[in-house]
């Protein structure tokens, strides 16, 4: 801009200078024929004297325009220089920091698994490829180019470094991404072989805590230690209590003396014992049930006896066999068994008397008036538990 200015100007100048040239030419020319020979030749002095600083002004602004037009393409071509000296110095650094970046990265990966190297190897690949591409020389615009190619250039290098440090950054960016995948993917498949570890372990130990606890195979000898118990060996070795004192030919409430020997059974025995355990348990709630249901029949049999006794009762006429009846329960051979019988029946409820006859005392319960009340009497007295009797009969009273 500045050059078309200073050209602009200097054409005016030479338009200018010769336009006054020529007016002087014709004015010189109108003189010399109006003045005689004398004065043209005393002229002439003159003319140059008006003429040359015009040419003088011109060929100075022609020089200073040259020079600063070299002056320019001077300022241009240092500034291209350094322009493209910083720019190579920048590409230099930032090569030197992603390879040692990627030096970094592949030391890391180096210790992963061998999957891990290969696409480490395959990034690396990509970023060398793209680091191939990238650090491609510019050119430099020549000196001979105007100032608005040079300023295009250093925009076009510019959006070049800019595009080749976000590639950069997108590759740091993938590198790190990969290796946090990795070390992310490494330490799950630690914690995995932890955590089997530990299971394996815990399983271990269970089943050696089952070992110590179970039954040997044979029986042996056990010597008893402060603080020990039947109830405490018998956790200790996983067996019922029951079942140690039986092999023991103890009770299971025993308490056991410092020093004393006893016998832990083996494994078969202690199965053993469980059967013949529990088929004594079994045989106990059977008898238990056969009595209960025996009890539940005498109950019944003995309310059914003091319904009829009592329905007798109310049934009783005069037109029954005179006199009174009883129920002899027991005929003792003296009298102290008789008291003794009586007792237990008197303790039952009945009323009871004793009579001595020539075999022996009678042990009577009674009486009843009516022989059906007498006999309704003695079926309740032989269903009747508290008493334990079957062989009570109805005699005549008197």
């Amino acid at each position: 801009m500045n050059f078309s200015r200073q050209a602009l100007l200097g054409i005016g100048m030479i338009i200018g200078g010769s336009v006054m040239l020529y007016a002087m030419v014709q004015q010189i020319g109108d003189t010399n024929k109006s003045q005689p020979a004398s004065a043209m030749i005393d002229q002439p002095s003159a003319e140059p004297t008006s003429v040359q600083p015009l040419t003088t002004d011109i060929e100075t602004e022609k020089r200073i325009l040259a020079q600063k037009q070299k002056e320019r393409a001077a300022r241009v071509a240092e500034q291209e220089k350094r322009a493209q000296q910083f720019l190579t110095e920048q590409e230099a650094a930032e090569a030197q920091a992603l390879a040692k970046a990627r030096a970094e990265s592949q030391q890391y990966l180096a210790s992963t698994t061998p999957s891990i190297e290969d696409n480490v190897d395959t990034n690396s690949t990509n970023e060398e490829a793209t680091k191939n591409t990238l650090a491609t020389p510019i050119s430099a615009p020549s000196s001979a180019e105007t100032s608005t190619n040079s300023a295009d250039g250093a925009e076009a290098k510019k959006k070049a470094l800019a595009e080749q440090q976000a590639a950069e950054r997108q590759a740091t960016i993938r590198e790190q991404a990969a290796a946090k995948k990795l070390a992310d993917s490494k330490k799950e498949a630690d914690v995995k072989k932890q955590a089997e570890a530990q299971v394996a372990a815990e399983k271990k130990r269970e089943a050696d805590e089952a070992a110590k606890k179970t039954p040997p195979k044979s029986p042996s000898d056990y010597q008893v230690k402060r603080g020990d118990g039947l109830i405490k060996l018998a956790r200790q070795y996983d067996m019922p209590v029951e079942v140690l004192a039986q092999a023991n030919n103890l009770s299971p409430s025993t308490s056991l003396n410092l020093g004393q020997t006893i016998t832990i059974p083996s494994r078969k025995q202690v199965e053993r014992l469980e059967r013949e355990a529990t088929a004594a348990e079994q045989a106990r709630e059977e008898k238990r049930q056969r009595e209960e249901a025996l009890a539940k029949k005498s109950a019944d049999a003995k309310r059914d006896a003091q319904q009829k006794l009592s329905e007798a009762r109310k049934e009783v006429k005069e037109t029954d066999a005179k006199g009174s009846f009883g129920v002899q329960v027991a005929l003792a051979n003296d009298q102290s068994k008789a008291d003794e019988m009586a007792k237990k029946f008197q303790s039952a409820g009945y009323q009871v008397k004793t009579s001595p006859t020539s075999r022996g005392v009678r042990v009577i319960v009674g009486p009843e008036r009516g022989k059906v009340a007498a006999l309704a009497l003695k079926d309740k007295i032989n269903s009747d538990p508290k008493v334990n009797t079957t062989s009570a009969w109805v005699l005549y009273w008197r």
